[in-house]
């Protein structure tokens, strides 16, 4: 799969990515407790997308380096997809393939389309 394919929504996603950019490792709270990520910007000849690396999978990429990622997911933040890799998929370093240098990769990235919150309805009938 090509960076610009990317939907939010999609699973068992294999796509090879070159790191553009890379975010420290982080501790966040969760709905499930404290979780460790790191976040990137990596990206294809098609374009770039923001990478999310759940638990174990932190501190296992470079920027600069190409790598080959299995079994990822696809989400939409803020009207951009997002791609993550947890504790099903795997990142491997790979030889620098065809994807080019980091400058030469567009700096286009896949829209998610409309985001709508969900509406809640309120259990009070009782309205001023």
């Amino acid at each position: 799969m090509k960076v610009k394919d990317l939907k939010a929504g999609l699973d068992s996603i294999d796509i090879t990515v070159r790191v553009i950019l890379t975010k420290a490792p982080a501790v966040i709270e969760t709905k499930s407790g404290a979780r460790k990520i790191q976040e990137a910007i990596v990206g294809d000849e098609t374009g770039r997308v923001k990478l999310t690396l759940w638990g174990e999978l932190t501190g296992k990429i470079k920027k600069g380096k190409v790598y080959r990622i299995t079994n990822a997911w696809s989400s939409a933040y803020r009207g951009r997809v997002q791609l993550h890799a947890g504790s099903k998929s795997k990142v491997e370093e790979v030889k620098d393939s065809d994807i080019p240098v980091a400058e030469l990769i567009p700096n286009k990235f896949p829209p998610a389309g409309e985001y709508r919150f969900p509406i809640k309805k309120s259990l009070n009938t009782n309205k001023p």
